[in-house]
């Protein structure tokens, strides 16, 4: 998958992910699609810009001695959401074309 729609898709992804509970890497690494093939390396760069634009708020509290970070979205992470899932007939125009120009 090309390196910036796959970063798009990453960004969704990750706030689909806090948008129904608080989560903290690890975890969000496991519960994104396998597809994105998502790692930790890979997710806390984005987790930064998505805190950087105000998507995301972040929390820490210890976990088994240590400290873990504890990402949740905001409205402006939700309003994100509203505008991938609004560009998504654009996407699929897109789709539809350079798929019937295979045949």
């Amino acid at each position: 998958m090309e390196a910036q729609l796959k970063r798009g898709f990453i960004e969704a992804c990750v706030l689909a992910t806090v948008n129904t509970r608080e989560s903290y890497g690890y975890q969000i690494v496991k519960d994104v699609p396998a597809s994105l093939e998502l790692t930790e390396s890979t997710l806390y760069p984005v987790l930064k810009r998505l805190e950087q634009a105000g998507c995301i708020t972040v929390r820490a509290a210890e976990h088994n001695g240590r400290l873990r970070k504890y990402y949740h979205i905001t409205e402006a992470g939700k309003e994100r959401i509203g505008e991938f899932l609004a560009a998504w007939p654009a996407v699929q125009d897109i789709y539809r074309y350079v798929e019937g120009a295979q045949s």
